[in-house]
C-alpha cells in the first residue's frame, strides 16, 4: 500500500535578511498557522515575504517558486490581509471596494454585506469607516478574492469585544481556505487551536501545536508571570 505525503503548501526554506535569520519551515495541505512573537521580532517582515510582497527565491508555494509565478497566479494561490486599510480614493464607497475585491468567489458581495451585518454601510466612503468596520471590510475582501491561503495581518488590533468575536467567528468559519493569523491576541491564539510559529529576535523559536505552546510551562518560559491561562483565555496578569 503506497501511502500518499501530504502537499507542502507553503515551504520557506533559510531566508535572512536585516530582520529575519535562516527562517525555515513549510506548512502541509489544510494547516492553519498562528503565527506570535513580540514587537519587532519579525511577523509583518515573514507575512510580506510569504505573500510575494517582498520577493524571494526562498519561499515555494504548491510546488512552484512564488517569485516566478505571474500575478493572476499568485493572487489565486495567497493573498495579504493588512493590519490597517489604505483606501486612497476618499469618494470609494464600501460596496464599490467589495466589488473590486470579487476576484475567484462565486458570492456576491451584497449578500456578504448582509451576512457580515454591514448592509447599510453599503453606500458609505472607505475612508470614514470606523477601526471595527474597516477589520469586517478587509475580512469581507479576503472572503470575495478566495485565495488559496490567507494571511492576516493582526485582524482584531483595535476592536471592542463584539467586533472580536465577530471577527473570531469568521475566521473559525469555512469561508476561507487555509489560513496564517498573525496577532498578538493570546486568547485569539489560543481559542483558534491553529499551530504556533513562535519568532524571537528574528528567529524561528518555537513551531509546533498549540496545545503545546500554550502548556503552562511553555507559556512561563516566554512570559513569565505577565500572563495566565484561566478556563479558556490567557489573561494579563495585572
Amino acid at each position: 500500500m503506497i501511502l500518499m505525503q501530504p502537499i507542502k503548501m507553503l515551504k520557506i526554506d533559510n531566508y535572512s535578511d536585516e530582520i529575519l535569520e535562516e527562517i525555515t519551515f513549510e506548512l502541509k495541505e489544510n494547516q492553519n498557522l498562528t503565527i506570535l512573537g513580540s514587537n519587532g521580532a519579525g511577523k509583518s517582515t515573514l507575512a510580506k515575504l510569504l505573500c510575494g510582497i517582498t520577493p524571494s527565491e526562498n519561499i515555494m508555494i504548491y510546488g512552484k517558486k512564488l517569485h516566478r509565478l505571474k500575478a493572476k497566479e499568485r493572487t489565486k494561490l495567497i493573498n495579504y490581509i493588512p493590519a490597517k486599510l489604505e483606501i486612497f480614493d476618499e469618494y470609494i464607497t464600501l460596496k464599490e471596494y467589495l466589488d473590486l475585491s470579487q476576484l475567484y468567489t462565486l458570492l456576491e458581495s451584497e449578500n456578504l454585506l448582509k451576512f457580515l451585518d454591514i448592509e447599510s454601510l453599503k453606500d458609505k466612503s472607505c475612508k470614514t469607516l470606523s477601526s471595527g468596520e474597516q477589520q469586517l471590510t478587509m475580512l469581507a475582501t479576503a472572503v470575495l478574492h478566495n485565495a488559496k491561503i490567507t494571511i492576516f495581518d493582526e485582524p482584531t488590533a483595535n476592536l471592542d469585544p463584539k467586533k472580536s468575536r465577530d471577527i473570531f467567528s469568521l475566521l473559525k468559519s469555512g469561508l476561507f481556505q487555509n489560513k496564517i493569523i498573525i496577532t498578538h491576541d493570546l486568547t485569539l491564539a489560543y481559542r483558534l487551536g491553529y499551530d504556533i510559529l513562535y519568532i524571537e529576535g528574528g528567529k524561528v523559536d518555537f513551531y509546533d501545536t498549540s496545545k503545546k505552546f500554550f502548556h503552562t510551562s511553555n507559556l512561563d518560559h516566554y512570559f513569565g508571570s505577565s500572563v495566565k491561562k484561566i478556563d479558556n483565555f490567557i489573561m494579563v496578569n495585572l
